[in-house]
């Protein structure tokens, strides 16, 4: 029986506090003895918590490949040091080549997993990527509506790099009806920006045109990427609503890559996030994406993969991608 209350020797309580039962006491004595705990105790305050880094919340689908989709947001956030949040908005059969098949996770699960979060962890910003459905572009839509004061980056993702559809024609309808109007920074390339913006009627127009419709939209910046367009040199131009606030200009690197837009509306997400100004953030989101896909390695038979923690590497490890050494050409404001 003594033994019994010799085993109560030490307990930690971790709201703050570590507390030690000081002297052991026979049993019957044990109840009693709790009405005192208080004055019988030694207490010491535990240790400060680190301030918690800026989470980013990400709505996108799965990718077994790591290359995109949701394992990319996850990867671009934490490398640029944010706590990265994540719902699962549908599940992918891919690879590094092209995605095969896509299920739309059930729209009431989405709104729960985005629910459970928002209640208990402060959120800097919102990344958006594939939603699978029109049902989760509308409740993904009505979730950020109740977040008005967080900036939201939309990566309006309608197709894999090797063509494979991610959205229909009342999906497309959805975006730019329930959540462009919501946009702080909506992120396309060039065919994205046509399927978005261009007229029933119309066979093409330029792209500040097409730029400026999704900022009358309610967008309240667009970052077009110059990616799919053939010139020597990539250019990714930044629209509001008095027009061009940036232009900046990058060497074209060799090869295709997977996941390379979300790796750019990710780090987007995260230099937002960490509190830079729209202008310094595009500049920082692309500078660090040029630098994933330089060094950007394939792991499987398919498209090579940006290494989005390219800082933490060896300086004398290859790879794949570093055969362009030229630095970016620099910007035109």
């Amino acid at each position: 029986m003594k033994s019994l209350a010799s085993v109560i020797r030490r307990f930690r309580v971790y709201n703050q506090w570590r507390v030690y039962i000081v002297h052991r006491q026979p049993i019957r004595h044990l109840i009693g003895n709790l009405w005192t705990l208080p004055f019988r105790i030694k207490a010491q305050s535990m240790p400060d918590f680190h301030k918690a880094p800026p989470a980013v919340l990400t709505f996108a689908a799965t990718d077994p490949s790591g290359g995109a989709g949701i394992q990319a947001d996850l990867l671009t956030l934490a490398s640029m040091g944010c706590h990265p949040l994540s719902v699962v908005t549908a599940i992918t059969v891919q690879d590094t080549s092209g995605v095969e098949g896509i299920f739309p996770i059930d729209a009431d699960w989405v709104a729960d997993q985005a629910r459970a979060i928002l209640e208990d962890v402060p959120v800097a910003a919102f990344k958006i990527g594939v939603l699978g459905s029109v049902e989760n572009i509308s409740a993904v839509a009505e979730i950020v509506s109740d977040y008005p004061e967080i900036p939201l980056i939309l990566d309006p993702v309608l197709a894999s790099a090797r063509g494979d559809e991610f959205t229909n024609d009342e999906a497309i309808a959805a975006i730019r009806d329930l959540l462009i109007p919501q946009c702080t920074v909506i992120t396309p390339n060039t065919p994205e920006l046509r399927r978005l913006a261009l007229e029933e009627d119309e066979e093409n127009a330029n792209i500040e045109t097409l730029a400026l419709r999704l900022v009358e939209g309610g967008a309240e910046f667009v970052l077009v990427t110059g990616t799919h367009e053939s010139t020597p040199d990539v250019i990714n131009t930044l629209f509001y609503e008095r027009g061009i606030v940036r232009s900046d200009t990058w060497h074209r690197l060799p090869g295709s890559y997977h996941g390379s837009g979300c790796t750019l509306a990710s780090a987007l997400a995260a230099t937002i996030a960490r509190g830079m100004d729209i202008s310094d953030a595009v500049r920082e989101a692309q500078d660090y994406t040029w630098q994933a896909l330089k060094y950007g390695f394939r792991p499987g038979m398919g498209q090579l993969i940006p290494d989005r923690m390219f800082w933490a590497r060896d300086d004398g490890e290859d790879s794949a991608g570093a055969q362009a050494e030229a630095a970016p050409t620099g910007a035109r404001h």
